[in-house]
């Protein structure tokens, strides 16, 4: 779901990365699924990427 988001708004791992305050390869990690994000980070993905409620709960519907 993030990497979607992040290619739409045309943002690079590095800036995502900076924008939450972690390393590169966290991003990486979450957006190949290796991780699942603490629900701070979480949280900060879904507002540094404009996520909307809607979207999440659309993507948790969908993955289940």
């Amino acid at each position: 779901m993030f990497k979607k988001y992040r290619e739409l708004r045309k943002i690079t791992q590095l800036e995502l990365a900076e924008l939450v305050d972690k390393d590169i390869r966290t991003i990486q990690r979450i957006e190949n699924e290796e991780t699942v994000p603490t629900m701070e980070t979480f949280k900060k993905l879904v507002l540094a990427l404009k996520i909307s409620d809607k979207d999440i709960l659309k993507y948790i519907k969908d993955n289940n």
